[in-house]
């Protein structure tokens, strides 16, 4: 049984889309981790977008978050704890260290982070380069056509 689809035909025929095809094909197989910290997605708005991730146990000052390119990479570490002198009976509150990171899409910039109640939330929002958007042409008056065909004959008329 089959489990990839090629995408031989499509890269032929296409330009600049390596890094989606790339995606695609490896998508699967990258972050097959243990899915430590659980996160959301979600679609705020056809442009924004925000990421929670939730790290109990973890302080702010403990997480890293870092936007570079087109990836954005969360790491938390606890310091080298020493021992506080607690006995503990039963412990399963996270303390290991993590890294969770997420493929941005072109033009997606990371906005804000915030920590509230053990949820880091982390804000995005696509932000299209004005070269990007699109513009309207402005048509100017009269016919094109005539006013090329009458700008040489009124100056054959001048010449003569």
């Amino acid at each position: 049984m089959r489990t990839s689809f090629d995408f031989s035909p499509y890269r032929r025929s296409t330009i600049g889309f390596d890094r989606l095809f790339d995606l695609l094909e490896t998508g699967p197989r990258v972050d097959a981790g243990d899915g430590f910290p659980p996160f959301d997605i979600v679609k705020e708005g056809e442009d924004s977008y925000l990421i929670t991730l939730a790290v109990a146990g973890f302080r702010p000052d403990e997480i890293e978050v870092v936007a570079q390119q087109n990836q954005l990479t969360v790491r938390g570490r606890h310091p080298d704890e020493q021992d506080d002198g607690r006995q503990y009976l039963h412990r399963s509150i996270a303390t290991r260290a993590f890294e969770r990171r997420f493929q941005l899409a072109d033009f997606i910039e990371v906005g804000s982070a915030s920590f509230d109640n053990g949820l880091l939330s982390i804000a995005l929002k696509r932000v299209l380069p004005e070269a990007m958007k699109p513009r309207k042409i402005e048509i100017s008056g009269g016919s094109p056509a005539n006013d090329r065909l009458a700008a040489p004959k009124s100056e054959a008329r001048e010449a003569a």
